[in-house]
């Protein structure tokens, strides 16, 4: 539910017009097929970068990955792992400065770091569910998506001989797709009578015969937990985050959910309201043009970081390292390790 200005922006666009960094990933490089050597050298030459003078890079965003700052090709980049290990680690030990200059969406739509050291855990700022009534429920078979078609056939073989050598799977460790057909349980058997138990399916989705309603919420108690390094450090988190979040929640974002699931806004303005602990909500107006206005304002505490950490465009690019990926496969996460323990 990303917005447009925390999504990747067309390159080019000026570092004052950034809400959040633009940290690429390159994930592999291919040949351009058009230069002398790859007119040349066959079809060898059409599988590797190697010779070609001009070779095409495959980039992914790290606003584009599911798991944002935790996800496990952010643990296989040299040079961002670092950053990014220290941040959590900060963020464990009460600074959330750190991560939210070189991550913020990681805080804005929650994150994990269940593949790195720290193991810290930030519930979301913003909180989208979709209701409906007078509903019959369906079975979902989703699939996480990961950059796994976007890696090399070299690449896949080398991380599938080391997945089989550590007797663990690629999905399990975020490094290749992972279908979601069943929840995970002991206790109901999956099939029945020969056929998928709906009662150990994943719920899919329902279809709707009476009303649909969408709820935004933007947690302000979860925001008042970031705490920076002093006071002054802990104002320009919460007022940046606090632009972000109601940007997020604000933006009128594309509702085509999945393929047979494609909603639309009713007519009529949308409905705001100020919830307190105790007494009733408030009624209130938010503009999105003045949210633009305060998150660009609040952003601008953090951009001379982001001119420190990356003077220059080409510094914001990182690498995905294969050997990093094999070393993720051998470490346990926080759910294996409580699973081998038992």
């Amino acid at each position: 539910m990303e917005p447009r200005h925390l999504c990747p922006l067309p390159r080019g666009t000026p570092r004052e017009e950034w809400l959040v960094p633009q940290i690429e990933i390159v994930l592999r490089s291919e040949p351009c097929g058009e230069c002398k050597a790859c007119r040349e050298g066959g079809a060898k030459a059409k599988k590797k970068a190697g010779a070609c003078t001009d070779p095409r890079r495959v980039t992914r965003s790290i606003l584009d990955l599911a798991h944002r700052a935790a996800d496990a090709v952010v643990q296989s980049s040299p040079g961002l792992v670092e950053q990014i290990g220290k941040a959590f680690q900060a963020l464990q030990d009460g600074d959330a400065g750190p991560l939210c200059s070189l991550a913020p969406t990681s805080l804005v739509f929650g994150v994990w770091d269940s593949r790195g050291d720290s193991g810290e855990k930030r519930p979301r700022l913003v909180r989208s569910i979709i209701r409906a009534w007078d509903v019959e429920p369906l079975h979902s078979a989703a699939q996480f998506n990961s950059v796994w078609k976007a890696r090399d056939e070299e690449q896949q073989a080398e991380l599938e001989k080391e997945a089989k050598a550590r007797k663990t799977k690629l999905s399990e460790k975020g490094l290749a797709d992972a279908p979601g057909i069943f929840r995970r349980t002991d206790k109901v058997p999956q099939y029945r009578h020969d056929a998928p138990n709906p009662e150990a399916r994943v719920l899919g989705g329902v279809l709707a015969r009476g009303r649909i309603e969408r709820e935004v919420t933007v947690n302000l108690v979860a925001l008042r937990s970031l705490h920076g390094k002093d006071e002054k450090a802990t104002s320009e988190i919460r007022r940046y985050l606090l632009g972000l979040s109601l940007m997020a929640a604000t933006a009128n974002i594309e509702l085509f959910l999945r393929e047979g699931c494609h909603l639309r806004y009713a007519d009529g303005e949308d409905t705001w309201y100020q919830v307190p602990r105790r007494g009733a909500p408030t009624k209130i107006t938010l503009d999105p043009k003045g949210i633009r206005e305060y998150a660009n304002a609040a952003a601008e505490a953090f951009r001379s970081q982001w001119q420190e950490t990356w003077p220059s465009d080409d510094k914001l690019v990182y690498r995905f390292d294969l050997a990093e990926a094999k070393k993720l496969l051998a470490k346990k996460t926080e759910d294996e390790q409580a699973a081998g323990d038992a």
